[in-house]
């Protein structure tokens, strides 16, 4: 099969698309999947640059988001068959673990990604646990094979973050970072669809505006503004409820100088860096809730697939390229030129 695979760490460079052993025949629980389309993560970045702990085998198949049509399938599956379409939930649990057992499928002690820890979905096939793949909602318009590989990462992420962790609530107010990757975006839909008031930020003006569009009731661009400030006169000196943050270093001090007493931070990425600077005597006078989210169990990426099949929940779709010119993807990615996640057509 084809498929763009690393060669080695160190930068996009490395990228090749190759044939390579078509992916493992199914074993029993197990679906393979032809994959028409899949998605690209920041995280697939720093696997590239050689995030320590992943990518140590070469050459590794890099890509955690696909969507596509089964295959075929090993034996005791009955939630999907061959032919059904579908899109795949990239993060893998070993469902017997303490923190599976208990519903918290992302905090399994063997917690593994697609393209990070196991083979990705830039290829023609990929081999997965049935319970990861979820059939593609029956939908007018229909969905197209780039929008359902783009959805499952960055929504699962932004539901757990801003639903779970954060528990927003109608007519508060939440503070996202970055708008125009594929967890911010997401976030805010998310955001809006809960009744709550966001405010959204960029460094590029396009973006802002896009936003808008989508329903953010107050853009900031960073670069020009000091958000702190604009916050606290937004507020009146209160701040804002929940601030939701991929970002990192970078943020950190303005996130907090954004909450309100009693406020929620919510981080789920270090983009910018990951060491911090915290004065604890503000952490407890303050009353801050500082929450960590990665990814999401079961049933919250059955909520979410549920809400994309009713049309309530759908991924912005920045650029479709072929598998042939993954490298310029995820160049453009590296750039941070995107509006919405870029998809690779297999």
């Amino acid at each position: 099969m084809r498929a763009c695979v690393l060669t080695a760490s160190g930068g996009i460079d490395k990228l090749q698309i190759k044939e390579v052993p078509d992916a493992p025949t199914p074993k029993a629980g197990e679906v393979r999947v032809a994959i028409r389309a899949a998605a690209l993560n920041h995280l697939d970045l720093w696997v590239i640059d050689g995030l320590p702990g992943a990518a140590d085998r070469f050459p590794h198949i890099v890509g955690a988001d696909g969507a596509g049509v089964v295959e075929s399938t090993g034996a005791d599956v009955s939630t999907v068959r061959q032919g059904e379409r579908v899109m795949i939930n990239p993060g893998i649990s070993d469902y017997s673990c303490e923190f599976c057992q208990a519903g918290e499928h992302s905090l399994c002690v063997n917690y593994r990604l697609l393209g990070e820890h196991l083979p990705g979905t830039v290829a023609e096939l990929v081999t997965v646990p049935a319970q990861n793949v979820a059939r593609l909602p029956v939908l007018a318009p229909v969905v197209s094979w780039a929008e359902a590989a783009a959805f499952s990462l960055v929504t699962l992420t932004a539901w757990r973050m801003v639903v779970t962790r954060a528990q927003l609530k109608v007519d508060e107010t939440v503070l996202i970072w970055g708008i125009g990757g594929g967890v911010s975006l997401a976030a805010l839909r998310i955001a809006k669809l809960l009744g709550a008031r966001a405010i959204v930020t960029s460094s590029n003006d396009v973006k802002l505006a896009a936003a808008k569009d989508l329903g953010a009731d107050v853009t900031l661009n960073h670069r020009t503004q000091n958000v702190g400030q604009e916050i606290r006169a937004l507020t009146n000196k209160r701040g804002v409820d929940v601030v939701v943050d991929s970002v990192g270093s970078a943020t950190w001090d303005d996130s907090l100088r954004s909450l309100r007493r009693g406020g929620r931070l919510v981080i789920c990425g270090a983009t910018s860096g990951p060491q911090v600077g915290l004065d604890l005597r503000r952490l407890f006078w303050h009353h801050w809730s500082v929450l960590g989210s990665t990814m999401g169990n079961a049933a919250e990426y059955a909520e979410i697939v549920r809400r994309f099949g009713q049309g309530e929940l759908r991924p912005m779709v920045d650029r479709v390229f072929p598998l042939a010119r993954t490298r310029d993807a995820y160049e453009r990615l590296q750039r941070g030129e995107q509006l919405g996640k870029i998809a690779i057509e297999i």
